[in-house]
């Protein structure tokens, strides 16, 4: 069963598990188990997923239960009518806070083939929620240096926050494709995560149809948030799961 933190009759947000794919991809043709499907089953409906989690990140996954819904969402993710908030475990320490301003060109991923080549704008903003030195060398360095990051992009392009981290040379942990392979074998050698380190931990976004302003919060994982106690990271939640907030993201002119 997935975890549903938000639902009415219009939409459900769920709290999808890192591993788990939103819907089948001709990369990973080996997988088995899709959210798309698995909520479909549970719910006994059709559902329409409104945006992408990477199939290594965790947290709250929209879905619309009609066409109708499905449209007008679709179109507020596409104008940045929703803000989304991410934590992620990056190697090194950034500033305390900052924007990540650098454009993208199109990738292929486990969701679909690149068809665009010239970079599009993609922007992140950043902000440093903890830091930990580990008494382990894995670069030139006798330690190692790591931080507790919350992200907030201002656009949606394929991959854009392991990219971004990539590119400002401090890569979320547990990537495969952007990271370094030396340090997340450190985080699985003593640590046991072998996950992406990214979680998508709130949403907020006006509903459609009543005008409310709905805020959606998720947990980054059991063992995103034991980690964080180890380290000594505080975790704090948010509002409740499904609170009305008093504002909401405006779509984009």
């Amino acid at each position: 069963m997935l975890p549903i933190l938000y639902m009415d009759d219009r939409l459900v947000v769920i709290d999808k598990p890192s591993g788990l794919l939103v819907h089948r991809s001709p990369i990973d043709r080996h997988e088995t188990r899709f959210a798309v499907q698995m909520l479909r089953d549970q719910l006994g409906r059709r559902v329409y997923p409104l945006h992408r989690l990477d199939k290594g990140t965790s947290g709250a996954l929209a879905f619309a239960l009609d066409r109708e819904m499905a449209h007008a969402l679709s179109a507020a993710f596409a104008t940045q009518g929703v803000a989304k908030t991410y934590l992620a475990v990056v190697r090194g320490w950034p500033g305390e806070s900052g924007e990540i301003d650098y454009p993208l060109d199109a990738v292929q991923d486990e969701y679909a083939p690149a068809r665009e080549h010239d970079p599009k704008p993609a922007r992140t903003a950043f902000r440093r929620l903890g830091t930990v030195e580990l008494p382990h060398r894995v670069d030139r360095y006798p330690t190692s240096r790591y931080a507790l990051l919350e992200l907030k992009p201002d656009t949606g392009r394929r991959h854009q926050l392991r990219r971004h981290l990539a590119h400002i040379s401090h890569p979320i942990i547990g990537d495969s494709t952007y990271g370094k392979g030396r340090h997340n074998r450190l985080f699985a050698e003593q640590f046991g995560v072998r996950r992406l380190l990214l979680a998508c931990v709130r949403l907020e976004f006006t509903h459609p149809a009543s005008g409310a302003c709905v805020a959606v919060d998720a947990s980054p994982g059991e063992d995103f948030e034991s980690l964080a106690g180890r380290f000594g990271w505080s975790l704090a939640a948010g509002e409740p799961a499904g609170a009305i907030s008093s504002a909401c993201p405006s779509p984009s002119p």
